[in-house]
């Protein structure tokens, strides 16, 4: 390297990658993605014509969902930054701000669930998928957001904490 030191190059860079890595924004995504990837294929007998789709079709399907479930938690995470003012508020997340978290997350998914089966019919719940009286709603969908967003608010504080 002309005019600089090799070693301080490679710190500046691992420097650079560590405060990328350690962004809560990102890490949302990720642990967001990685939860809720196998909860799609887990609940895929619970919906209409998913066991018979073309496998493929499957996997497509599970991954635009997914795609979809990580950017609900970010929105929500952004929302929660946005009213604490805060986006740190993962490595010390109060009572309020997880339920404010996990309530945006199912707002959304009761409106994009009413949409997905009653307007858009872009897919339907088999017969054995419990659903909640008066809504209509799947309940798998439903617990997706009770359970996985405090995962992973506890992922995202560790990783950051690392």
């Amino acid at each position: 390297m002309v005019g600089g030191n090799t070693k301080d190059h490679r710190l500046n860079a691992t420097g650079l990658a560590d405060r990328i890595t350690r962004q809560p924004e990102l890490n949302v995504l990720l642990f967001a993605f990685l939860l809720n990837y196998p909860w799609e294929f887990l609940q895929v007998p619970f919906f209409q014509s998913m066991a018979e789709a073309n496998h493929w079709d499957a996997i497509l399907f599970c991954t635009r969902a997914t795609g979809g479930d990580a950017l609900i938690a970010l929105s929500s995470f952004w929302l929660v930054a946005a009213v604490w003012r805060n986006r740190w508020w993962v490595c010390r997340p109060a009572a309020r701000q997880l339920t404010v978290f996990i309530a945006a997350g199912l707002l959304v998914t009761f409106v994009l669930e009413w949409h997905a089966t009653e307007i858009a019919q872009r897919w339907a719940y088999a017969d054995h998928m419990p659903v909640l009286p008066i809504l209509g709603t799947g309940v798998l969908p439903v617990m997706q957001w009770i359970l996985l967003p405090p995962l992973i608010v506890w992922l995202v504080r560790r990783q950051i904490a690392h």
